[in-house]
């Protein structure tokens, strides 16, 4: 168990002269705050602020932050204020401690909406002080090492969200060992039986495995010292997390998987850098495509190293980084070891930050851009989750956007009208589709013709949270003027019976005063609600016509005025779904989440398309406007058939497809397509689409599945 002196003697090993005593001090006023309080674990509480102020420590982070490590959470846990904090150790502890606090004393509709409000304050005390990010994450680190005393539906939600955006975080931050062990963890609550199973491999094959990093460092370190070039080396196997993802996207068994060990060489010189790689490549073949130099050009976060894969001893292939030990404290430490020597300027205003926190800027944007929070959430995992790839501006300058981005991510990335009218692009010289994926090193122009517009297939062609979140903008835009004209076809409809028009209530000014006594500013403003259907006509028309023509009814019935206009502008509905309040309304099914009866769901008016129906946990439904969406549920009298994917882990042995097969029979269940692979290691994974009523017919036949000898595991996944 950690100790105070533990903490102190490591802040000052980094930090002679540090302001101990201030440490001790919140300490003690913690350990008062937490008394009586234990954990799920049966620990005093106060455990927890001590180990956080030693990850702090860790991080090489000065005395306020080991303070504010140690009060955390006293404010959002205990009697403590933010005024208490202030007084008795400053505006700079009080300020790390309440960018940390969570915004729980307030009311929220949902989960989503709580989490996106706490990222954003995060956000925002994160960008005047990066202390507050580091803090947290010491916090979430702590948290997951602790996370086996929590129920195991906390743990899932836990770490999901671990995975989703503090993982990342320290990864934009550059502390390397921070991220590792947080996705280690997250893969052990997320995915424990794929874990186990991994890990167990990796113990299995622990003492060949360090053979044959001593021979590779032997080589190394004699061909190292032949030619002069000091370099300390060192020789790992990638973690956990990282391999698990090779093997899902190679598709590879573990035993033929190539590329999990990784060596280290640091140099003394920069030279030496370039002259260990020369070396490097003199004795072992390198893997074309695989050299990639972040000294010449630096990753986002400042990460600096180059990286190569060889073929090593054994035609094995393995991957050599080689950087100098001020680059390796940066990889290590990230802005973190960066700010080690640059006391009190833990701010992104600082000089040396402008390119390293260009995210962070865009995130801020954003925060203050989108206001729902599902949406502001997804760009966020978006943009922080992804890899990167660099490209090259006509004037030489270099651009940095995620893995799989297109060159309508590049024209957005350079203005807003440029991205709108885009229509073509060279790469490097020739013309390439919109689709095209851009490659680390392409030169790209764009080619735009004035007063084009975005499709509404663009979405799916951006990768960057910016350009979503233009040509979302864009395409919302274009769905208001829509709601618009359905606004006042609405009124002019229903004003017609009682012998008025829309012009008319215009010109007597009889509109104007509706839309202020309903308080809309403009006149879009109420008809886009009226579209939206946030407010019904029936609202209106009490203001909208003379009493007495009012009480003599209207010249022509009409029960649901709504209704028939939105029918006007939409085809007739698929069937199986209830719009409220409308019959007959086009219903279209998406393949991303493909839902069936019984599933939650939730429906967005889309144009010329009718309603869309999605799952309520898709993660579509962050891509569109809030406004757009309907109240919608299943008919209960629909026996509409929908397809389902299925995803069948298993051994590979005779007779088991034919028994899954049967399975599917005895439910009911028609399969409509089937894709099976194998591997070496005997292990199959079996996708079906099928057709199924319900949920619970889904849920009886996946039951069903599970306990057949030789499956692992059943999984539904996206259409």
């Amino acid at each position: 168990m950690i100790r105070l002196d533990d903490v102190t003697e490591l802040l000052s090993k980094h930090h002679p002269g540090a302001d101990v005593e201030m440490v001790r001090r919140a300490y003690v006023f913690s350990a008062a705050a937490h008394r009586g309080q234990t954990r799920r674990n049966g620990e005093p509480y106060l455990v927890h602020p001590l180990e956080v102020s030693h990850i702090v420590a860790q991080l090489r982070l000065d005395a306020p932050s080991v303070a504010a490590a140690l009060l955390h959470d006293t404010v959002e846990d205990t009697v403590a204020t933010v005024e208490d904090i202030e007084a008795q150790f400053g505006k700079d502890v009080c300020f790390l401690v309440d960018g940390v606090t969570k915004l729980e004393k307030l009311n929220f509709h949902s989960a989503e909406e709580a989490a996106a409000e706490n990222f954003r304050k995060m956000l925002i005390a994160m960008s005047r002080d990066l202390r507050v990010i580091l803090v947290k994450l010491a916090d979430r680190l702590h948290n997951m090492r602790t996370l086996s005393h929590l129920p195991p539906e906390k743990q899932k939600r836990i770490a999901q969200e671990t995975l989703d955006i503090f993982a990342p975080l320290a990864n934009r931050l550059g502390v390397n060992w921070l991220k590792i062990e947080l996705e280690d963890l997250c893969f052990k609550y997320l995915y424990a039986d794929e874990y186990r199973e991994l890990a167990d491999l990796i113990k299995k094959t622990r003492r060949e495995r360090e053979q044959y990093i001593d021979r590779v460092n032997e080589q190394l370190d004699a061909e190292l010292k032949k030619h002069g070039v000091k370099g300390d080396l060192n020789g790992r196997p990638k973690h956990l997390w990282s391999i698990r993802q090779k093997i899902k996207i190679s598709g590879q068994a573990f035993d033929s998987l190539f590329d999990i060990l990784a060596f280290r060489i640091v140099t003394e010189r920069l030279s030496e850098c370039y002259e260990a790689l020369g070396l490097v490549h003199s004795l072992w073949k390198p893997v074309p495509g695989r050299f990639k130099d972040y000294i010449a050009l630096p990753k986002p976060n400042g990460y600096q190293s180059l990286h190569t894969s060889v073929m090593g001893p054994e035609g094995e292939r393995i991957e050599i980084q080689i950087r100098t030990e001020e680059m390796h404290q940066f990889a290590e430490f990230g802005v973190a070891a960066h700010w080690t020597y640059k006391e009190g300027q833990y701010g992104m205003h600082h000089r040396d930050a402008s390119d390293k926190f260009a995210w962070l800027r865009q995130l801020l944007e954003w925060q203050r851009d989108l206001q729902d929070p599902t949406e502001f959430m997804e760009i966020v995992k978006v943009d922080l989750f992804a890899d990167e790839v660099y490209v090259f501006t006509p004037k030489g300058e270099v651009k940095a956007f995620p893995r799989g981005a297109t060159p309508l991510d590049f024209a957005y990335s350079v203005h807003t009208d440029l991205g709108h009218e885009t229509t073509g692009a060279r790469v490097n010289g020739s013309i390439v589709p919109l689709r095209y994926e851009l490659q680390n090193g392409d030169a790209v122009e764009i080619i735009r013709t004035t007063g084009s517009k975005p499709g509404k297939d663009w979405m799916s062609l951006v990768r960057s949270g910016r350009a979503k979140a233009k040509i979302r903008n864009y395409l919302r835009q274009e769905t208001r003027e829509r709601m618009v004209l359905i606004g006042e076809e609405l009124i002019e409809k229903e004003v017609k019976k009682y012998g008025l028009s829309l012009t008319k209530l215009r010109r007597s000014g009889k509109l104007a005063e509706v839309l202020s006594k309903h308080k809309f500013r403009t006149e879009a403003e109420c008809l886009v609600a009226l579209g939206y259907e946030k407010i019904r006509i029936d609202a209106l028309l009490p203001d909208l016509v003379p009493a007495d023509k009012l009480e003599k009814g209207p010249q022509e019935a009409d029960s649901n005025p709504f209704a028939k206009v939105f029918k006007k502008f939409m085809p007739k509905r698929e069937g199986g779904i209830v719009v409220d309040g409308m019959d007959d309304i086009a219903t279209v099914f998406p393949k991303c989440c493909a839902p069936v009866h019984g599933d939650p769901i939730v429906g967005f008016v889309t144009r010329g398309r009718g309603i869309t129906i999605h799952r309520k946990d898709c993660v579509q439904v962050g891509n569109y406007d809030p406004a757009r969406r309907m109240d919608v549920h299943w008919d209960s009298q629909s026996r509409l058939l929908r397809p389902v994917d299925i995803r069948i882990y298993s051994v590979d042995t005779p007779g088991l497809l034919a028994s899954i097969s049967q399975s599917f029979h005895s439910a009911g269940v028609n399969i409509s397509a089937v894709n099976c692979k194998t591997s070496l290691d005997k292990r199959a994974v079996n996708n079906f689409t099928v057709l199924v009523n319900n949920l619970d017919q889904l849920r009886k036949v996946i039951s069903m599945i599970e306990k057949i000898d030789g499956v692992t595991s059943v999984e539904r996944i996206a259409g």
